[in-house]
């Protein structure tokens, strides 16, 4: 059986191994396995992200929703180190690897956890997502809604998606879902568009 990187507990051998990557302008080394998005580079999606979204605050909680062993999560914490890093993945081998990867980086506030060890009550300053596409719509919706309305008044999520995979047409659900769900408190936009990716943006209202 194949595992997906939304695997919980992926079967694959857990191999470690080190790569150097490029993460705030630094150029550094973490650890990937097999079993988790992406293990061999910092894909081209995530890249993307990276480069076109405008800094993340300095402090606050800032979040990584399908975090995988950690390129945006770890980039939030290197660019923010006053920040609180919150990388959310249900993949359990790609958790460990971001907490692994984080300490080795001296990032101290960073919270490696699956969706439920997220306490209520947190809200995010910044949300920065690669977004798991190939869960299937309902549930990437699901996961979209469960987390978006959790940006503090003035945080903007910022989520790249291949345009082949649907974004312009999950930009329009977004606008009308968000619209319905609490109307006048988001502003959903597009940031950019490179190699086939968009950068899709969404505003809280202040």
């Amino acid at each position: 059986m194949t595992d997906h990187y939304f695997t919980a507990e992926p079967a694959s051998a857990a191999e470690r191994r080190q790569l150097q990557v490029s993460l705030a302008g630094r150029e550094v080394i973490v650890e990937t396995a097999p079993g988790v998005f992406c293990p061999d580079r910092v894909d081209i999606g995530t890249a993307m992200l990276l480069r076109e979204v405008p800094a993340p605050p300095p402090s606050g909680n800032l979040l990584d929703i399908g975090s995988g062993w950690g390129p945006i999560a770890l980039s939030l914490g290197l660019l923010s180190p006053d920040a609180s890093i919150w990388a959310v993945d249900v993949n359990q081998r790609a958790l460990a690897l971001a907490r692994d990867n984080a300490k080795a980086l001296g990032i101290n506030a960073f919270h490696a956890v699956t969706p439920d060890e997220v306490p209520d009550d947190v809200r995010f300053d910044a949300i920065w997502s690669n977004p798991p596409i190939r869960v299937g719509k309902t549930a990437l919706h699901a996961l979209l809604l469960t987390w978006l309305p959790r940006l503090a008044p003035g945080g903007t999520a910022y989520l790249v998606v291949q345009k082949n995979l649907g974004s312009d047409s999950l930009q329009r659900w977004l606008s009308t879902e968000l619209e319905a769900l609490e109307p006048g408190a988001f502003k959903v936009g597009r940031q950019a568009t490179a190699r086939g990716f968009r950068l899709l943006s969404v505003l809280r209202t202040p």
